[in-house]
């Protein structure tokens, strides 16, 4: 019997709206292979020259890793919003109250906003995302290893600092 209910409760999560096991997987892949690379990058010691063997494999890794952020899962987020949740020009955004009610339908909402807008915008979103992301892991790489300059004054055997004249 407990088999059942939860059984039954897993099913009812994946009819939840977004729930796709396409979709979730690439995006959440996307994001950790992109996150890989901080811990070797903390392993691997600055200033040390990549082989040809290395570059040739951190290349196939960057590419594949870009392919499936910005290829496979907005990709998945299309075919998933036209397949299972029927986002089409033809569905109409109201909205929570229908505070997003168009003119054209007897609402207050300058514009009309179909579904298949919205899903665009998610996919714009997903491409904001990785970019971020990627902005950032290449920011991080570049600066690893690299520490702030210090204002200290350099002191002498005794103790006081030293300062030039001229």
């Amino acid at each position: 019997m407990k088999g059942d209910v939860t059984l039954l409760f897993a099913i009812d999560i994946l009819k939840w709206p977004g729930v796709n096991e396409a979709f979730l997987l690439s995006f959440f892949l996307a994001i950790a292979l992109t996150l890989a690379v901080i811990p070797y990058g903390k392993r691997r010691p600055v200033g040390t020259p990549f082989s040809w063997g290395e570059s040739m494999l951190a290349a196939i890794y960057a590419f594949a890793t870009m392919f499936i952020a910005y290829g496979i899962v907005p990709d998945r987020w299309i075919q998933h919003s036209d397949k299972n949740l029927h986002w089409t020009k033809q569905k109409i955004v109201y909205g929570p109250f229908n505070l997003l009610r168009p003119k054209a339908y007897g609402g207050n909402f300058p514009f009309t906003l179909s579904y298949q807008e919205v899903r665009d915008i998610v996919v714009v979103i997903i491409h904001v995302i990785f970019f971020g992301l990627q902005i950032y892991i290449w920011s991080w790489w570049q600066k690893r290893g690299k520490k702030a300059p210090t204002t200290e004054i350099e002191t002498s055997t005794y103790g006081r600092p030293l300062v030039r004249k001229g």
